[in-house]
């Protein structure tokens, strides 16, 4: 974002397009995943398998079922809670406090788009110049009589 202040952050994250909503359910992938694939994270998709990082359920595992857009949460397979009439409610989960085990790749766009982000990271590395030692040179100061030396 291009501002510092927490007003302007908070509508334009209310106010986000569902484009840039989809740019913001980024999860982390496990470190299998990464060295496969090559990316670092992935927006989560209905059918990716997650593991929950943070918060009472954490260690969980489970598929993702549903995808709330609106509120930026998502619902996994066995992340439920009963209420006080005995049903059972899943429990909405911010997607930054998961990681990806297992990627739903029935999606070809996403086959693509995963492809290009490994090329991306290869060319990254492979641009990347070896860095120069750049010594510098200390200044010395001479005392005169005109700076005040004693």
């Amino acid at each position: 974002m291009k501002t510092t202040k927490p007003t302007k952050q908070r509508k334009r994250l209310y106010q986000a397009p569902i484009a840039k909503r989809y740019k913001r359910f980024t999860a982390p992938l496990s470190s299998k995943l990464q060295e496969t694939h090559g990316a670092n994270s992935v927006p989560v998709k209905n059918g990716d398998t997650v593991m929950i990082m943070r918060g009472d359920r954490k260690g969980s595992e489970g598929k993702v079922t549903q995808i709330d857009r609106k509120n930026y949460r998502i619902f996994i397979e066995g992340a439920t809670r009963e209420k006080v009439d005995g049903t059972t409610v899943p429990v909405p989960i911010h997607p930054s406090k998961v990681m990806i085990t297992r990627l739903n790749l029935d999606d070809k766009w996403r086959k693509k788009i995963l492809q290009r982000k490994a090329v991306s990271e290869t060319d990254e590395i492979a641009k990347e110049p070896p860095k120069k030692d750049v010594k510098k040179k200390k200044k010395t100061s001479k005392i005169t009589k005109q700076s005040g030396g004693t």
